[in-house]
């Protein structure tokens, strides 16, 4: 099992503009077809002062680091043994082209499963523009399977 010490552990903060072409191009992939997220002159009749952040990309960010996993070494946790569970979005603020985030992650709970078979690490990422301002939160949950856990 994860030790608990590591609840409200700091993973950290990194800033990411966000650009038009990859709002662009991840509205694409995630099959957005309302033309805010594409054409700038119908963001801008929609009241928007750029192309706006497709729902979901702040996870896409949460990577745009240079150690996107390296918290698992801390918490002693096999990278082969992890599986994402779960995300979940907190919607506060939009935010636009152009515009810079702040991303600032942390683990906010760790408990276990099957007598140890299965470890839970909440992480908790909160997106705040340059000013501060709370835009989303967005909360993870990883599985680690524990081959020496009893299901």
């Amino acid at each position: 099992m994860i030790d608990k010490r590591f609840v409200g552990l700091d993973l950290g903060s990194h800033e990411v503009q966000l650009e038009k072409g990859a709002l662009k191009f991840f509205a694409t992939a995630i099959g957005q077809e309302n033309s805010v997220y594409f054409d700038e002159k119908a963001a801008a009749e929609a009241g928007y002062p750029g192309l706006p952040v497709p729902p979901s990309y702040y996870f896409s960010l949460d990577m745009f680091q240079d150690e996107p996993f390296g918290y698992f070494d801390t918490l002693g946790v096999d990278l082969n043994h992890v599986l994402h569970g779960a995300q979940d979005f907190e919607y506060f603020k939009p935010a636009f082209a152009g515009e810079t985030v702040v991303l600032k992650a942390k683990i906010v709970d760790l408990f276990d499963k099957k007598n140890g078979a299965l470890d839970f690490i909440i992480k908790e990422v909160r997106v705040e523009n340059k000013a501060g301002d709370l835009l989303a939160k967005q909360v993870m949950t990883i599985i680690v399977r524990n081959p020496e856990g009893r299901a």
